[in-house]
């Protein structure tokens, strides 16, 4: 099912990813930043959905089903920095910076700030190209929202 994505994912020169492929990747890296710690957490869940929601205007149901297409590319994905080259070729620098605060989201949903999950977000932002300022500014925002 994800055989094409995959393979244009690990292409060694990839193209931008059209827009539905950037958003299943956007939705399997924040899955896989809530499966970091081991614990998928029905709050993260909960937050991964209202995400999709609210950043791509989709009605419960349409989130819930990209959140499961995105569970089963996570699943079968090589590596993170993939996700994070497509994301970043797919989106301004001003919404990569949103993307931090939702990752953040979802690392502070269960109420438990994981170390694993804060060197995944650290190394995330790095590779989305936020500086390690903005990214703690991003959690911030999320933690006083």
């Amino acid at each position: 099912m994800f055989a094409d994505l995959l393979r244009r994912l690990t292409a060694p020169e990839p193209d931008t990813l059209p827009e539905p492929d950037a958003r299943l990747a956007l939705a399997a890296l924040l899955v896989r930043v809530a499966r970091s710690d081991g614990d998928y957490a029905p709050e993260e869940v909960a937050r991964i959905d209202r995400i999709l929601m609210k950043r791509h205007l989709l009605s419960e149901t349409g989130a819930v089903q990209l959140r499961h297409e995105a569970e089963a590319l996570e699943a079968e994905a090589p590596d993170t920095v993939r996700f994070t080259r497509a994301i970043k070729d797919a989106v301004s620098l001003e919404d990569r910076v949103s993307v931090i605060e939702a990752l953040w989201s979802v690392v502070l949903a269960d109420g438990i700030r994981d170390e694993d999950e804060d060197g995944l977000l650290r190394l995330l932002a790095n590779l989305l190209g936020i500086s390690d300022r903005d990214s703690n500014l991003a959690r911030q925002r999320v933690e006083a929202g």
